[in-house]
């Protein structure tokens, strides 16, 4: 039987249906695990915990929302992380890790031999917590590493933190995907990320959604973009004050070098683990209108293709074919 999936949002968890999900852990049944916004007590939560350090089949797991609530719940979570083996995507968005929560799940995120995908979102993130980020972004010739980043709305990073970060980028191996949204960059980073960008050999897509950029790093990306070849196929600037020229302009740019790229490449044979792929949940943080919202999906591969899929309210293949809920949890 294939590994379900057990997707609650926001809702109160007894302890009978903490308990169910515990025995689907431990027996290997559940594939992805998402709990988001929902509310159990300290005990229930190092009981799941306990469980995702036994899990073989675990391949993702949403915490987000505010799950990850206290730096008692962090370790709980960093001890499992010690022992999993299987995890490939974890979501934190909305914890109130601070710098200290990261530096206490540091050590099991940057050893932990699956991990590809992080999404570190409005964890209330400073310079201490970046800094320990980038070393999960390890440069060519060394440890795999990261392959997407979501460092959405830490307001509390300087800008010697960013600049840390965009050598980082530069120099990663793995790096495909970075959502950078609802920070307060301004101009100058995006010119540090602008570089960033032109010497990586392997970033996809760059989110800057309302990050306080102008025309100015519109001018400097439309630049990148006309005149240096990079990997990049998607890069997010709504929400600044850019015109809407000058975004169509890059926009167009980086659908003619997707074009090509189709143009030249081999016809691409489907991958079973593209096929089997399962549905990826980012919390998109949004200042204005409801605070978090559900993104285009942005997924990592494990295949060798270079594609990156972006879609909005399309439906997915999820990797399990069955759906799984605890008993009283619809």
């Amino acid at each position: 039987m294939l590994p379900a999936s057990i997707q609650i949002t926001g809702e109160m968890l007894s302890a009978a249906e903490v308990q169910d999900i515990c025995e689907s852990l431990k027996e290997d049944g559940v594939r992805l695990l998402s709990v988001r916004g929902c509310q159990l007590s300290d005990r229930d939560f190092g009981r799941v915990c306990r469980s995702v350090a036994e899990s073989r089949s675990l391949a993702q797991l949403n915490l987000n929302l505010g799950v990850v609530s206290s730096i008692g719940r962090t370790r709980h979570l960093a001890d499992a992380l010690k022992t999993n083996r299987s995890l490939q995507t974890l979501f934190l968005h909305g914890s109130p890790l601070l710098d200290a929560g990261l530096v206490t799940l540091n050590p099991a995120l940057s050893t932990h031999p699956s991990l590809v995908c992080l999404d570190l979102g409005d964890c209330m993130l400073g310079d201490e917590a970046l800094g320990l980020i980038c070393g999960m972004l390890p440069p060519d010739g060394a440890k795999s590493g990261l392959r997407e980043l979501t460092l959405s709305a830490n307001p509390g990073i300087s800008s010697k933190g960013w600049a840390r970060l965009s050598i980082a980028v530069a120099h990663s191996s793995q790096l495909r995907v970075l959502n950078l949204d609802y920070n307060p960059l301004g101009d100058q980073i995006a010119g540090m990320l602008a570089v960033a960008v032109a010497s990586s050999r392997t970033l996809e897509v760059l989110d800057l959604e309302g990050t306080g950029l102008t025309n100015q790093s519109g001018q400097v990306f439309l630049d990148m973009v006309e005149n240096y070849p990079t990997s990049l196929r998607v890069l997010v600037l709504a929400e600044n004050d850019i015109s809407p020229e000058l975004q169509q302009q890059i926009c167009d740019l980086l659908s003619e070098g997707e074009d090509d790229d189709d143009r030249e490449a081999l016809p691409l044979v489907p991958d079973p683990a593209s096929i089997t792929a399962f549905k990826q949940i980012r919390d998109k943080y949004h200042p204005i209108r409801d605070k978090y919202q559900l993104p285009a999906w942005l997924p990592h591969s494990n295949s060798s293709t270079q594609a990156v899929l972006l879609t909005s309210g399309l439906d997915h293949l999820m990797a399990c074919t069955q759906s799984h809920a605890p008993h009283g949890s619809m």
